[in-house]
């Protein structure tokens, strides 16, 4: 039963170390991005490329679903 106790204090010792840690580098402007969101814009979009097959392609009318 001690063992839970100690287990208990360690792990909330552990988290207010990492909550004051965070709140420190909050304060200091660790987690401020100025610069990405002007330009994600700009940024390419990396789509991969479709292998192309010997494949007969199927055309479809555009007035239904239906193949030609």
């Amino acid at each position: 039963m001690s063992a839970i106790f100690i287990l208990i204090g360690a792990s909330l010792i552990a988290a207010t170390g990492f909550l004051i840690a965070f709140i420190i580098a909050a304060k200091k402007g660790q987690f401020d991005d100025n610069y990405t969101p002007g330009v994600r814009m700009l940024f390419d979009d990396n789509y991969p490329q479709k292998p192309e097959s010997n494949q007969e392609q199927v055309q479809y009318d555009n007035n239904s679903n239906r193949k030609v």
